[in-house]
């Protein structure tokens, strides 16, 4: 596997993104697709592609936005995927359409050599809060944008605003070690959760008048397939899967029964709808 180079900071993700963690997420695409479609709606309404822009889609993984983006910008416009992860980025190239104006590129957009000014649009769904340096990484992003060009991306707020990822975690922890607690400014799905942070980032990378719009929805965990596979979202993607690694069997499967006891009251036929709430960040580039 070539491991694409990057800032050595981002080492740690790099690695990540091309084991296990990359491999987990490439193999349940479609259904992560399907569970956080919502939020690539919201991601494509407040970013307003029209026919003819060239985009940027940091962390763009397996592209399903990427792909959404390209069908918005129509044959005369462009998409850029951009992403360190090559089990994703193998997934992405085989879902696009042939003839799609997309690209796909295995690389760190900390130190990517983006064209100057020739991009009209950077966004990202849940792909920018990885960044050991994200004031660094933006500033090198945004020399990407045209003077006339604007950011718009999705992030997650604080755990207790996501009890559709927090709930099966609490419910493992009955049975292994709680992950050791990242520091406030760690990479990793929350580091972006504080509006303060997110704006004090993309103040020193250059960008001003940054608004954060506070989305409140709910997410199926089991995508409308019942509480068996609501479990199976719990026990495979997300950070009760990363307490359960290396875990033996017999401890997965009592916790599986853990989620499947703290789930049932969610239950609505075939869905299981839980709390989620993102921040949708949009900027001038100038």
């Amino acid at each position: 596997m070539d491991i694409p180079p990057g800032h050595e900071l981002n080492a740690d993700q790099i690695a990540y993104w091309n084991g296990p963690g990359g491999q987990h997420w490439t193999d349940r695409q479609q259904a992560q697709d399907t569970l956080l479609a919502p939020i690539s709606d919201i991601l494509i309404d407040r970013a307003k592609p029209k026919a003819g822009e060239r985009i940027v889609d940091v962390g763009c993984g397996c592209g399903a936005t990427s792909i959404a983006f390209a069908q918005k910008v129509g044959p005369t416009g462009h998409v850029f995927g951009i992403d360190i992860s090559v089990p994703m980025l193998a997934r992405a190239r085989q879902l696009a359409p042939a003839g799609l104006p997309v690209d796909f590129v295995l690389a760190d957009a900390t130190v990517y050599p983006f064209d100057t000014a020739s991009f009209d649009l950077l966004v990202s769904r849940f792909g920018v809060m990885f960044f050991a340096e994200p004031a660094i990484s933006f500033a090198n992003m945004r020399r990407a944008l045209r003077p006339s060009g604007r950011l718009t991306f999705a992030c997650w707020r604080e755990p207790r605003h996501n009890p559709w990822m927090m709930t099966a975690l609490q419910a493992v922890y009955r049975h292994v070690p709680e992950l050791p607690q990242p520091g406030p400014e760690d990479p990793g799905p929350f580091s972006f959760a504080s509006e303060q942070r997110v704006q004090r980032i993309l103040n020193e990378a250059g960008f001003s008048g940054v608004k954060m719009e506070r989305c409140d929805l709910s997410l199926d965990v089991a995508i409308g397939r019942g509480l068996d596979a609501a479990v199976e979202t719990g026990l495979e993607i997300g950070p009760a899967s990363r307490a359960l690694e290396g875990q033996p069997a017999e401890v997965r499967a009592a916790a599986g029964n853990s989620i499947r006891e703290a789930l049932t009251p969610f239950a609505r036929g075939q869905a299981v709808p839980l709390p989620a709430s993102i921040w949708m960040v949009t900027a001038p580039a100038s």
